[in-house]
């Protein structure tokens, strides 16, 4: 049994929440919105992000206690939020916490460096006299499949791979199959890069009443795939790792689930919604935005020609039509 520390009770975090303390584990979640704890706390459900689950574990709004409760700290955040929250729990940390960071997108520019979420938070950990292991949890896991016992697969990866196995066995259920990895930047690369396919395959479904159908959206996923196997290793991704679950497994699912927020957040684009109109109806937060201006920066430094992403970029930017991006990147085949 490991004590385990959510941090971050949104979807994900709380099925992870559900399914690790139905498996023993003692897990204790903290979360800033005062309506989810409530939840918790008076019905042992969160119904604002995963209404249905019945919860058995603590919850709490004091980031101390939940970091002086466990041993386990998991960072079940958006991209944009992580490393200010990392500042919160670095005071509290102990030489033994292992943190486990499930947030799949880039760090914000700011941040310097490579770009990765982990190695901006080992940056930070070091710049506080810390030296606790991080690895990156990523694959195809669309929460509430998770939460139901749906078999799903996915990749832990750190620079020691004696840790990342030794999480991927402790943390492994009868429905949740976790692999070590040591790729570290692949496994993290690619988490932030398929929100991008995704979000290429919702303008598809939006269009689905003129040009939108599964084969665009099956050509749009190939020349994505491709580009990412382009542009990724050129960053420092293992090529192999694209073929994996942290890679095409979790772009395919979350290109086509209809539980894809990235997903959603395209077709509301497709139905010729701007972005501010689209991202103002979803709760969630969706990181292929921000992670497709990101990659196009770091393809310019790198020299790598991305006409699928400088597409996507250019409907987001509302310079071109959802039709006309859909075109233009399926055209990039050529």
């Amino acid at each position: 049994m490991s004590k385990i520390a959510i941090i971050g009770m949104g979807n994900w975090g709380t099925a992870l929440a559900h399914c690790w303390a139905n498996d023993s584990h003692k897990v204790i979640g903290w979360t800033v919105e005062e309506e989810v704890y409530g939840s918790i706390m008076e019905t042992g459900e969160n119904t604002k992000y995963l209404p249905g689950m019945q919860l058995d574990i603590d919850v709490t709004m004091d980031i101390e206690e939940a970091i002086e409760a466990s041993e386990l700290i998991v960072l079940s955040l958006p991209s944009g939020v992580i490393l200010s929250v990392v500042d919160e729990i670095t005071p509290h940390l102990r030489p033994s916490h292992v943190v486990l960071d499930l947030a799949k997108g880039l760090a914000p520019p700011e941040e310097g460096g490579s770009g990765l979420i982990s190695e901006a938070i080992e940056a930070k950990l070091t710049s506080a006299g810390l030296s606790n292991s991080v690895v990156v949890l990523t694959g195809p896991t669309i929460a509430p499949e998770v939460a139901r016992g749906v078999v799903s697969t996915a990749m832990v990866a750190g620079h020691d791979i004696s840790v990342a196995r030794r999480i991927a066995d402790r943390l492994s259920t009868d429905s949740i199959i976790l692999v070590p990895s040591e790729d570290t930047v692949g496994c993290e690369l690619w988490g932030a890069f398929k929100n991008t396919v995704a979000l290429s395959c919702g303008v598809v479904d939006g269009l689905r009443d003129s040009i939108g159908g599964d084969n665009l959206k099956a050509a749009l996923i190939t020349v994505g795939f491709a580009e990412g196997q382009r542009l990724l290793p050129m960053m420092g991704a293992r090529l192999e790792t694209g073929y994996g679950p942290a890679g095409l497994g979790d772009l395919y699912v979350t290109s086509t689930s209809p539980r894809s927020r990235n997903r959603t957040l395209g077709e509301k684009l497709g139905t010729g919604k701007s972005l501010e109109e689209a991202l103002g109806e979803m709760h969630m937060v969706a990181e292929g935005v921000r992670a497709a201006r990101m990659f196009t920066e770091r393809a310019a430094a790198v020299g790598c020609d991305v006409p699928f992403i400088d597409s996507l970029c250019a409907l987001l930017d509302g310079t071109i039509s959802a039709e006309e991006c859909v075109r233009t990147m399926a055209e990039s085949l050529l």
